[in-house]
């Protein structure tokens, strides 16, 4: 399983995300510029121009169009994938933290951070509707009594929102009423990162307690953990197996203390019904920050502290293996 090696990003990574095909892949990182790859051999495409600061969060829409970015500059941004021009932008009064697609593709999803006194809020804004016309939607969040969104995603047929915090609660929200309608508190610590699997009926939650957990999309019911000895910043389903990757590893600031394999910055698979772990997959010089399976599972791709892309295509063994 030799891995294809992506370097552009001169600082660490914070989001991959694989195209509705699985042809391309977006990564952005710490150093403002998000880019886009050829999938199948490392190759870079190009790059997103025009953020003044860490690209936090991307994704990019059902065919493949727009693409959006949620930067500390304070910007949300929508680009066109193909010419790489600004559509449109959005400007916030906070750092913005999280942004998705709607699963229409119309709509996105945003949401900033709670500091210099400003309140963590979530907006919702219709793309095909100019800027200066404002969201659609404004929930602020921290007025509602819930700690900052760290992570979010759109549930059923675009009907609510779920976010993770970085208190360990999720919440569900129905977009109609703009109201709270679920909460649960299934993690200790900070929610890293909330990934749905392929026919978005279930969601993974990653938290820096060292657990990753499967909920219901619907309901937050909780149905399994996936235990580790490290924070987990990021898991991702396998369209076509019943197995799950987790990564992460210690924090970036305490890495400078320990050698690589002390530092255990391994991707490690999980079996998604019997919660046993089942194999390791080494390479990062630092903590795993965010991790993607290609939609037709046959290869994942992880996104690391030490500003590496690594796509793993799956040796014919894992294929053919049935547990």
């Amino acid at each position: 399983m030799r891995p294809i090696l992506l370097q552009a990003h001169e600082r660490s990574l914070t989001k991959i995300r694989y195209n509705r095909e699985g042809d391309l892949l977006f990564s952005s990182g710490k150093d403002k510029i998000p880019c886009v790859w050829y999938s199948i051999n490392g190759e870079r495409l190009g790059t997103y121009n025009g953020h003044n600061g860490t690209v936090w969060t991307i994704d990019v829409n059902w065919d493949t169009t727009a693409f959006v970015s949620a930067s500390a500059d304070s910007t949300v941004r929508v680009w066109d994938v193909q010419t790489g021009r600004e559509r449109n932008s959005y400007t916030l009064e906070a750092p913005a933290r999280c942004c998705a697609f709607s699963y229409d593709g119309n709509s996105i999803l945003y949401t900033n951070d709670d500091v210099m006194g400003k309140s963590c809020e979530m907006y919702l804004a219709d793309i095909r509707m100019r800027p200066a016309e404002g969201p659609s939607v404004r929930i602020n969040i921290s007025q509602l009594g819930h700690r900052k969104v760290t992570s979010v995603l759109w549930g059923t047929l675009d009907q609510f929102i779920i976010t993770g915090h970085d208190n360990g609660e999720l919440v569900q929200w129905d977009i109609k009423t703009q109201e709270d309608v679920r909460k649960e508190k299934p993690h200790a610590a900070q929610i890293m990162d909330l990934q749905t699997n392929r026919d978005l009926t279930f969601f993974i939650s990653s938290s820096k307690d060292c657990t990753a957990k499967l909920f219901d999309v619907e309901t937050l019911d909780y149905l399994k953990t996936y235990t580790t000895d490290r924070p987990v910043n990021s898991a991702a389903m396998s369209p076509i197996k019943d197995h799950v990757v987790l990564g992460g590893g210690q924090e970036a600031i305490e890495v400078t203390q320990s050698a690589a394999t002390t530092g255990k910055f391994e991707a490690r698979f999980f079996h998604l019904i019997f919660e046993e772990e089942f194999a390791r997959v080494k390479g990062h010089f630092g903590p795993i920050n965010t991790l993607a399976f290609h939609p037709d599972g046959k290869s994942y791709a992880s996104g690391g502290e030490d500003g590496f892309v690594r796509i793993h295509h799956f040796d014919n063994d894992y294929l053919d293996y049935d547990f």
